[in-house]
């Protein structure tokens, strides 16, 4: 793990987001960034349902983990600290089959 990776990947969307003043000019409003957040997941979708490259869904996820990148700037979230946090919840939940598929979940009753 190299903690600095991430460090980077931030710097760069901030530049982005100070080089075309998303902040000032609505592009950090947090209902706004979902939409587009939505949006990219059906362009994952449409890469995946009509057989499209490996490339093409790079860049599409790509676009996906910008956006949150983003979105985390707008908020004022760690992301790096909530991913580490979460990660470790996630090893402690069990998995289970369902629907012919594995699913890690807190299964409450």
């Amino acid at each position: 793990m190299n903690p600095n990776h991430y460090a980077d990947m931030l710097a760069a969307v901030q530049s982005f987001h100070d080089q075309h003043r998303l902040r000032e000019s609505g592009g950090e409003d947090l209902p706004y960034r979902v939409a587009l957040m939505a949006e990219e997941l059906g362009e994952i979708s449409a890469c995946i349902t009509k057989g499209k490259s490996s490339s093409a869904l790079a860049e599409e996820c790509a676009d996906l983990l910008i956006l949150l990148i983003g979105t985390a700037i707008a908020a004022e979230l760690d992301l790096s600290a909530a991913f580490w946090e979460k990660i470790a919840k996630l090893k402690t939940r069990h998995s289970r089959m369902v629907d012919g598929r594995v699913r890690v979940s807190e299964f409450k009753s």
